[in-house]
């Protein structure tokens, strides 16, 4: 037999769409020719796959080959062709049985002894699949990523060697064994943090509703530690959550951490970070910290040191949950629903409102300061919390607040007004479309006239109007009750600090 085909996957985003790889031998010199649109490091695979077959016992062949990665318009990138390519020039050379290799796809760079490397993306390959119901194979190094979900259509391999021996039906490859999840109860306590009333009802507000939220204070007032303790408030990621967050993970340049692979991501990137680093690029396009962020939480500190071009990318994703990336060659979409949390000073010195008089900025330094952020971003960020100095002999004290939930309950709030919104409208209060709102969202007469003098007291924008809404829905879903009352909308209005005149 001369011909012979075999299956890999490709990697395009999270998506990893199905590669037929097909050998031809024929009259010729001999040499091995790939086409298909295959990048340099495809076309590289030739010396890597004649030195794996010669060092795996086998010839290669003294004839033409010419290997062909359909669909053609497909790029290709990577070493996670070797092993298909490899196999199908062996079965078209009559070493393997081409019957063995249906049903079966695979994935792995080769090294010059035959060795399986790791290669990234792995999981996606792994979903689907197991959807075209095809088993597996992929380099031992990745069983552990393989393995997530629960998936059986795997089996590892860690060369070339034992792959022939499998499909000679004399050593069966075996499953990836699955990774040990660890026990990650001990979060950090919100207790932590002294004071802070008010700050504390804003992030368990956004926690049980997935609002955004942004922390306005002084330095050292505890803004930080507020937002390092919200991923302990939120559930852990459902089974197709984890997935999706893993995913993500298994296709970029950042190492994953399969040990919290349950857990949210928080994701806290310097405000020197460039936008290709926040929403991804590069070619090929990479995921960016709000991708890596999906599912999570995506923590800006010090919002106004941000360059105004960084800051306006998250317009977009903040609202759509995805992020597209365009290049020549490429078209690709992340995923991006992530929770919004930042923090920023005041002013410039960022002493301003404070009650020892420290703050020397003047009012045009103050507004070009908070100028840094657009009004429109703002507008997207649904709590605006104020978090002020607080007092030495606070500081000292070990005994909590009066009414002060510890975490277990605060936890346990947050987890009931969740499921209240999952059972009501499918989705978290923060994510309703505009007819969910209307019809979850629903005002008495008195309370939509005194949001209408409050929307125009304040300058408030129709988005403004319904994240008020939206935060007002959330409070009473943390009380139980099933309409909005006033003390819900005065709440919800008195977290949009930045939306007042008197504002810090």
């Amino acid at each position: 037999m001369t011909f012979a085909v075999t299956y890999s996957r490709a990697q395009i985003g999270i998506q990893a769409p199905l590669v037929t790889v097909e050998a031809d031998i024929s009259q010729g010199l001999p040499q091995i020719q790939i086409v298909g649109l295959p990048a340099t490091t495809v076309k590289e695979a030739k010396d890597r796959v004649k030195a794996a077959i010669v060092n795996a016992g086998f010839k290669t062949p003294s004839r033409r080959v010419t290997v062909n990665l359909a669909p053609a318009d497909l790029p290709k990138q990577g070493g996670r062709y070797d092993l298909a390519i490899a196999l199908a020039i062996l079965a078209a050379n009559g070493d393997l049985p081409a019957t063995a290799l249906i049903g079966t796809e695979w994935l792995g760079e080769l090294a010059l002894n035959g060795a399986l490397r790791p290669v990234n993306g792995v999981l996606p390959a792994v979903i689907q699949s197991a959807a075209s119901k095809r088993l597996l194979i992929v380099p031992s190094l990745n069983g552990a990523e393989s393995s997530l979900g629960e998936q059986t259509n795997v089996r590892v391999a860690s060369s070339l060697l034992e792959v022939i021996r499998h499909l000679a039906g004399k050593q069966p490859l075996e499953s990836p064994t699955a990774h040990p999840q660890q026990d990650h109860s001990t979060q950090a306590s919100l207790q932590d943090v002294k004071g802070q009333v008010l700050a504390k009802r804003a992030l368990l507000i956004a926690a049980a509703g997935a609002h955004n939220l942004l922390f306005i204070g002084p330095p050292g007032t505890g803004k930080t530690m507020l937002a390092s303790r919200l991923r302990g408030l939120l559930p852990q990621l459902t089974l197709d959550e984890a997935l999706e967050v893993a995913s993500v993970h298994s296709v970029s340049n950042h190492a994953f951490d399969l040990d919290h692979w349950r857990q949210r991501p928080f994701r806290s990137p310097h405000h020197t970070a460039s936008p290709i680093a926040l929403v991804g690029g590069s070619s090929p396009p990479r995921p960016g910290e709000i991708s890596l962020a999906h599912h999570g939480v995506l923590f800006l500190d010090e919002l106004p040191e941000y360059s105004r071009r960084v800051l306006e990318v998250l317009r977009e994703p903040m609202e759509s949950g995805n992020i597209m990336i365009s290049r020549a060659q490429y078209q690709v979409c992340y995923p991006a629903q992530f929770q919004l949390i930042a923090a920023m000073n005041p002013c410039p010195c960022g002493y301003f409102g404070d009650d020892r008089g420290r703050c020397n900025c003047t009012s045009e330094r103050i507004t070009a300061y908070r100028s840094r952020v657009s009004g429109p971003l703002m507008d997207r960020i649904d709590l605006h919390v104020v978090v002020p100095s607080i007092p030495p002999d606070l500081l000292g004290s070990d005994a909590p607040a009066t009414g002060e939930l510890d975490d277990a309950q605060a936890r346990s709030l947050v987890l009931r007004a969740r499921a209240t919104m999952l059972s009501r409208s499918g989705c978290l209060n923060a994510h309703l479309n505009g007819a969910q709102t209307r019809k979850d969202c629903q005002l008495g007469k008195t309370d939509r006239q005194f949001l209408a003098t409050a929307m125009n007291t304040l300058g408030l924008s129709a988005r403004g109007y319904f994240k008020i809404l939206k935060v007002a829905r959330t409070i009473a879903d943390m009380v139980g009750q099933d309409h909005i009352e006033g003390q819900h909308l005065a709440e919800a209005l008195a977290f949009r600090r930045l939306d007042r005149s008197d504002q810090p």
